[in-house]
């Protein structure tokens, strides 16, 4: 376990990145150890324990133990100054996810040959890329989403569905059982990162419920739809490339109708500039940790 692992490296610091219950158990566990913890993507917040559960949680906990917040945005940054967080240990770093982006979009040009054989069967055709995993959505929620899906499936015959889905069972079984038999809805097997990056830049919108991919798809120039009723991520809403549109049948079917028949609507969502990053985020807080002694 982590303990151990202190135990035996001893370790200058601890760095952790994002929200997961992995990430609250390494910054109690660096606190019990008394070992620096650096918290990158610092200061996300919805102000809602239950959304996203347990996420929300998780990173309000890690914030307490945290001796460098390494902040993605201006934003993320004023959220811990307003919890009283010291403010000398928060510095706006940008995201390392748009650096995995762009580094992936980079490394894999040639590999993308590979992967438009792979998916011959999207054509010329438009692409509608979608995922799904929340817990908070799990029954009514998910079973609304699918119904929305197989809704403008039928109204858009010319248009390609894309679902990448999780396997969790909660998942797996409404989707299958809602979706599976449309012809032109394609549900496949969790890809690699390099795979989906593919498949996002050949996307024309993406319908997520996840929070890189609101990160992510700014820099590839995709409006994003996202089904959840809050986002700790205003930025790119603000912005415009972000919309919510919880998990209503009725909202997914009318923004998804929209951006394919209105092409001033889509161009207006396409933004020029990530908001998250700009591919050097590593880089700073590298140098930040080198400034603490704790890289060389």
């Amino acid at each position: 376990g982590i303990d151990e692992a202190l135990e035996r490296f001893k370790p200058d610091c601890i760095v952790a990145q994002g929200d997961t219950t992995t990430v609250m158990s390494a910054a109690i566990a660096a606190f019990y150890r008394h070992v620096p913890f650096v918290h990158v993507e610092a200061g996300l917040r919805t102000g809602n324990l239950q959304a996203p559960w347990p996420e929300e949680f998780n990173r309000r906990v890690a914030s307490i133990v945290t001796a460098l917040h390494c902040a993605p945005t201006g934003r993320a940054a004023d959220n811990l100054r307003a919890e009283h967080v010291d403010p000398a240990t928060i510095h706006v770093t940008g995201n390392t996810v748009i650096d995995a982006l762009l580094w992936t979009v980079a490394r894999e040009r040639d590999a993308s040959r590979g992967w438009a054989e792979k998916y011959a069967f999207l054509s010329d055709n438009r692409v509608v890329l979608i995922t799904g995993h929340r817990r908070e959505n799990f029954g009514g929620g998910f079973e609304e989403m699918c119904g929305a899906i197989a809704e403008l499936a039928g109204q858009f015959a010319d248009v390609r569905f894309v679902y990448p889905v999780h396997l969790n069972p909660n998942v797996q079984k409404p989707v299958h059982e809602i979706l599976g038999q449309l012809g032109n809805v394609h549900l496949l097997e969790p890809c690699p990162y390099p795979e989906f990056v593919w498949l996002m830049d050949r996307s024309t919108l993406i319908l997520t419920d996840s929070g890189g991919v609101q990160e992510e798809a700014p820099s590839l120039h995709k409006p994003i739809l996202v089904m959840r009723e809050t986002t700790e991520r205003p930025e790119a809403l603000d912005a415009g490339a972000v919309e919510l549109v919880g998990t209503s049948r009725e909202r997914i079917v009318g923004s998804v109708t929209r951006l394919l028949t209105d092409a001033d609507e889509y161009s207006r969502r396409q933004i020029e500039v990530n908001p998250y990053g700009d591919g050097q985020s590593a880089r700073r807080i590298v140098d930040l940790m080198t400034q603490q002694g704790w890289s060389s």
